[in-house]
């Protein structure tokens, strides 16, 4: 590395320069939570689909009205 002082305006271009790319890679991590965010929902919207269409015939069976005996007071 270079030892030589820097004058303060190559500081502040390195700092600018630094902020920037961590600007930009902070956007690019919340574009990748993001689209991790949406193939979890599509993931989970496609179980519970096949989750509910293997009970679908069971819920036949459990929606048959139930013969019980009301007692009047």
């Amino acid at each position: 590395m270079n030892d030589e002082p820097k004058s303060a305006a190559e500081l502040r271009e390195i700092r600018l320069k630094r902020k920037l790319a961590q600007d930009a890679e902070g956007i690019k991590a919340m574009a990748d939570i993001a689209a991790a965010d949406i193939a979890i929902r599509k993931r989970m919207a496609h179980l519970r689909a096949m989750r509910l269409a293997k009970e679908a015939p069971n819920d036949k069976e459990r929606s048959r009205p139930r013969r019980c005996a009301v007692q009047q007071g």
